[in-house]
């Protein structure tokens, strides 16, 4: 941690901690109720791709929310963001947990995915504040691996609350946490050091500046089309297990959790491997395995629910391994504009997901074949992308672990 960035009440571990809650809302704004999903379409009488607007369009906003407040953040700081950006997360929650039909409940969605928008973009700029580039990476996989336990939790805990309550207690949950992050938040001290001038136009303009970054783009292209896939399964998960198998709520839970726990390992297996290996290849292997994994689902996902989550755990693990290095190389490319930075990288890796998403939930015959035909084209322009400019001069590479021990 840089010695000017220490923090007073919450400490380094605090702080730690906070990023990581606060990384975190999109699994947890998800993820949560995703074993309710084919209950509220019944109970609201709507077809299954209706109720699955109150995920898609969540995604669609969330994305673009970033794109407002992570250069806001650079101009006004990130403490004041969040304070913002929480409370309409909150107050939203409650509106979503109120809901009388769908469409009000799709509405509350869309605030409630401005507000969380606005935490998310901030976690990552605010590891750029306070670490630099050696530094830097162990504490992304800490902190994403940290974040991916929510995903293994989310569901599991969202099945066992229908048992005692309706969907609407899912909002309810979600309000307390989005309470919970801001009572956080005022704990925060500010960790930009330096803020950009200008006006509030002139701060969101910035986002054009990074955006015409060679280095920046090409990599934010590479590693945003890897959501495709992952989200895809995401948003049709419970439809899979639930309808298509014929499995439980509680279940099916379990079933998710097994990739969910895939995604924790990844990071923190990346950590290890990166002793020995270099950072290129370990990246391309990751994007192989998303391929022959994706080959595998196609054609044998099928036949039964944990031969499909067996089949999907490689690709599971090794996107989510790649997200550590991938964050952090696309970090590096840029000395300042940090929050608009980590609002591109947010925004395209959730208007990636949420094309996935979309796909996915065109009624399918074989959803199953869909997704798995996702995973291998998804790795196999994702690694032909990174073959392409990982060696180029624009892009500045970090050095490698090991190496850098070394010196």
């Amino acid at each position: 941690m840089i010695q000017n960035q220490r923090q007073k009440y919450l400490g380094e571990r605090g702080l730690i901690a906070l990023i990581t809650f606060l990384s975190a809302f999109v699994p947890l704004s998800t993820d949560l109720y995703l074993p309710a999903l084919p209950g509220m379409a019944k109970y609201f009488g709507v077809s299954a791709d209706l109720a699955n607007l109150t995920l898609i369009l969540f995604f669609v906003f969330f994305a673009a929310g970033t794109l407002f407040w992570g250069p806001l953040s650079d101009k006004y700081g990130r403490r004041p963001v969040l304070l913002i950006g929480l409370s309409i997360y909150f107050l939203a929650g409650i509106g979503c947990a109120v809901s009388s039909d769908i469409y009000h409940l799709i509405l509350f969605r869309i605030l409630q995915a401005v507000g969380g928008s606005g935490a998310f973009a901030v976690a990552t700029a605010m590891i750029k504040d306070v670490y630099d580039s050696k530094s830097r990476e162990p504490i992304l996989a800490l902190v994403q691996s940290m974040v991916l336990i929510s995903p293994a939790a989310a569901p599991v805990l969202g099945a066992l609350l229908l048992k005692f309550m309706s969907w609407r207690g899912m909002f309810w949950a979600l309000a307390a946490i989005g309470l919970l992050a801001l009572a956080g938040s005022i704990a925060l001290q500010e960790t930009i050091d330096k803020r950009s001038t200008g006006s509030m136009l002139d701060a969101v303009t910035r986002l054009g500046k990074v955006a015409r970054n060679p280095g920046f783009s090409s990599l934010l292209v590479v590693f945003s089309l890897l959501s495709v896939s992952s989200l895809a399964f995401i948003a049709s998960s419970s439809y899979i297990y639930i309808n298509g198998f014929g499995l439980s709520e509680q279940t099916y839970s379990y079933y998710f959790a097994l990739n969910a726990f895939g995604m924790i390992a990844g990071p923190m297996l990346y950590m290890r491997v990166s002793k020995a290996a270099s950072r290129r290849s370990i990246i391309i292997v990751c994007f192989a395995a998303v391929s022959l994994s994706g080959l595998l689902v196609a054609v044998l996902g099928g036949h039964s629910p944990w031969l499909l989550a067996i089949l999907l755990l490689p690709s599971t693990v090794a996107a989510s391994a790649v997200r550590t290095p991938g964050a952090n190389l696309m970090l590096e490319q840029q000395k300042e504009d940090t929050g608009s930075a980590a609002a591109l990288m947010s925004c395209f890796g959730i208007f990636m997901g949420s094309i996935g998403m979309t796909v996915i939930s065109l009624g399918w015959s074989n959803t199953i074949l869909v997704l798995g035909i996702m995973n291998i084209l998804t790795g196999l322009i994702c690694g032909a992308l990174w073959l392409l400019i990982s060696r180029r001069p624009f892009v500045k590479m970090v050095p490698e672990r090991f190496v850098a021990a070394a010196k």
